[in-house]
């Protein structure tokens, strides 16, 4: 990766949280203030069944000490290999600070009511725009999908738009994470915490 830094400053085991959850979240505070837009966007990999694998970028929507939780269209590809492979990774890059985090772990399905919560904070045409959509399937045409969300808001006129049966969420649980900071001459700073039945074990890695 080519840096363009704007700081030296670097990581040290001591200023890391021992908790990733904890670091994580004081990093993407600090992107916020720097007015990062959408700091928590990340690039989600899945694999199907066959270790076929498929990338594409999510917005997380929590974060606590059970990991890491998004929501999607159940039968979208991510959600047919999470179906059929329950694990991924992903990685927040923000580059203004040349910092990136990447984790991997196992995946299980968030909770329906976690879901109808979350579903209830989206503007209605955003709901209606989840009914609409059979996502990662072929469409005829740009009027097709504009005639399924027409339908759609005929079928909820008001603001009660429920969650849809195919609409759900996703946990992953991070078994690793790698907090990694840009440094001159491509000597960067890269730490890697393990899962372990005492806690999280933390180690520097070579960049």
């Amino acid at each position: 990766m080519s840096v363009a830094s704007h700081d030296d400053v670097g990581l040290t085991e001591r200023s890391l949280d021992p908790d990733p959850i904890r670091q994580l979240r004081r990093w993407l505070e600090e992107a916020e203030r720097a007015g990062i837009a959408f700091p928590e966007a990340m690039a989600l990999a899945t694999a199907d069944a066959r270790g076929r694998p498929s990338v594409r970028h999510v917005l997380m929507k929590g974060l606590d000490e059970r990991g890491v939780l998004f929501f999607t269209n159940l039968g979208s590809r991510k959600g047919r290999d999470l179906a059929e492979n329950p694990h991924a990774a992903a990685v927040f890059l923000w580059r203004e600070l040349d910092r990136q985090v990447s984790l991997a772990g196992p995946v299980e399905p968030a909770s329906r009511e976690e879901a109808e919560t979350y579903f209830r904070t989206r503007p209605r045409e955003a709901r209606l725009g989840a009914w609409a959509s059979r996502q990662s399937q072929p469409v005829a045409s740009r009027e097709e999908l504009e005639a399924a969300y027409r339908a759609a808001s005929e079928r909820f006129p008001g603001e009660d738009v429920p969650l849809p049966p195919h609409w759900g969420g996703f946990r992953i649980v991070p078994e690793t994470f790698e907090f990694w900071k840009g440094r001159e001459h491509r000597l960067h700073d890269r730490f890697r915490y393990t899962r372990g039945p005492d806690g999280w074990r933390l180690e520097r890695l070579y960049p």
